[in-house]
């Protein structure tokens, strides 16, 4: 199979037929419509959400109900602030297909609200270079996610220097993914879960114990059984645990509260909290919110009081306490 360079729009023996941004006349007419469509993309439009339809590759292995809950609690409460990214659908006139957004997407369908969007022109290699970059830029992939997502762009003929720029990692890390997403079908990795806690080497452990095609066939003969399990850590050891023969995996009990997104009003992660039996974490990302950890930091005496005074004001006033 002929690859595609990082530079190249994309070649007719891929599997998916890559599209090039169409060509516009030469001269002062294709100025004028140059320009004009300059001026369209730079526009925010309200879009139906049902002329939207799904695009690029599969980056997500699962859905998270309580961060989506939480966004829509948030576009609900301040409206869509940051719109999302689509391209005229080629079969239908007049409809779109995702570019990156998916989860605001969801989010409005839901909602039933209008969707913002910018309207861009893009081949299928400018495409799924705005999705991996998006995509690690808001919210970080899992480490399977991400070799899956490689995976999935090596199958359809990109080089490796796409792979590096869309995920936005180094060579080295994308012959490390190469190695473990080309062990696992997508289907098989949707039942397991992004499982975010497990890293490179438990999954070339599965890997390695499911080349033997006994260890393969019991377990995908009982992966029905992870539909009692929510967590996908959880999933991912019970599926070790079927493969390489070992006891059943201790982490099927209940497993620890998870960590939940405080969200600014644009949709970005502020913070993260997470209550334990016996304490109660903010973590802020030092990265993000243009210097908030470092105001943070300075002021968390005054605002741990304040919020102290408001509890025990809101303590005193109710009758039940």
């Amino acid at each position: 199979m002929a690859r595609k360079g990082i530079l190249s729009t994309g070649t007719s023996d891929s599997p998916t037929t890559s599209r090039r941004a169409p060509a516009g006349p030469r001269g002062a007419v294709g100025a004028l419509q140059s320009s004009l469509t300059k001026l369209q993309e730079n526009a925010v439009q309200d879009l139906a959400p049902d002329l939207i339809h799904d695009a690029g590759v599969t980056d997500r292995l699962g859905t998270d109900a309580e961060a989506d809950q939480t966004l829509q609690d948030s576009l609900r409460q301040y409206g869509q602030q940051v719109p999302v990214l689509v391209r005229p659908h080629h079969a239908k006139p007049g409809e779109y297909e995702i570019v990156y957004g998916r989860r605001r997407l969801r989010a409005l369908k839901a909602l039933g609200m209008p969707v913002k969007a910018m309207v861009r022109h893009l081949d299928d290699h400018a495409l799924v270079l705005a999705q991996g970059q998006e995509n690690t830029a808001r919210r970080d992939l899992s480490f399977i996610e991400k070799a899956s997502f490689a995976a999935q762009l090596e199958s359809l003929g990109y080089e490796r220097q796409t792979i590096a720029a869309a995920l936005s990692i180094d060579m080295p890390m994308v012959s490390r993914m190469l190695r473990t997403g080309r062990a696992f079908e997508i289907d098989f990795l949707k039942q397991i879960g992004s499982a975010p806690g497990i890293g490179r080497d438990r999954w070339l452990k599965l890997a390695e114990a499911m080349e033997v095609p006994a260890n393969r066939d019991r377990a995908l003969d009982r992966l029905p059984a992870l539909d009692g399990i929510n967590d996908s850590d959880v999933r991912f050891e019970q599926v070790l645990s079927w493969a390489t023969h070992a006891p059943a995996p201790k982490a099927v009990k209940p497993a620890l509260p998870r960590a939940r997104k405080v969200l600014s009003p644009h949709g970005f992660a502020l913070a993260k909290v997470k209550r334990s039996e016996n304490a109660l974490t903010l973590t802020i990302p030092a990265s993000d919110g243009a210097g908030f950890a470092d105001w943070m930091n300075a002021n968390a005496e005054e605002v741990m009081l304040n919020l102290h005074a408001r509890w025990m004001s809101e303590q005193a006033e109710d009758p039940e306490t």
